[in-house]
């Protein structure tokens, strides 16, 4: 007879048990989230800009000070290539294309991948 507790806790290693494709769509998910606060920094920064000279060299002063609206205006420009990129991924899925194992790991590799250059790419640009 064992002595050993037969009710430990188990570890859930979640992060092992979903494929990459499905992480990709979680994260999906996770940056429409994000874009709704994202949204409030460029609808502020926009009506900042359009509402005289003034109000445009004041936007363009806080993003070109490489402070935190530079810093939020990156991240959101970030999250909205990943949700564009991935919200393709998923009408081609619907359209029955690349919708194997395979494939899907390919694709979400695709969007990982092309999400890092446009975050080196629009941190050149901002930066």
């Amino acid at each position: 007879m064992s002595t050993l507790n037969s009710k430990r806790p188990v570890n859930l290693n979640v992060l092992g048990w979903f494929p990459l494709s499905a992480m990709a769509s979680i994260t999906h998910r996770i940056t429409g989230i994000l874009l709704v606060a994202g949204v409030g920094v460029i609808i502020y920064l926009a009506d900042l800009a359009f509402t005289s000279a003034e109000g445009f060299a004041s936007a363009k002063a806080l993003v070109g000070a490489g402070g935190i609206f530079t810093f939020l205006l990156w991240a959101t420009l970030v999250v909205l290539g990943y949700h564009l990129l991935a919200g393709i991924k998923h009408i081609l899925l619907d359209f029955h294309i690349g919708d194997s194992v395979a494939a899907a790991h390919g694709l979400s590799i695709a969007v990982i991948v092309l999400t890092a250059i446009d975050a080196v790419l629009l941190g050149a640009w901002l930066w």
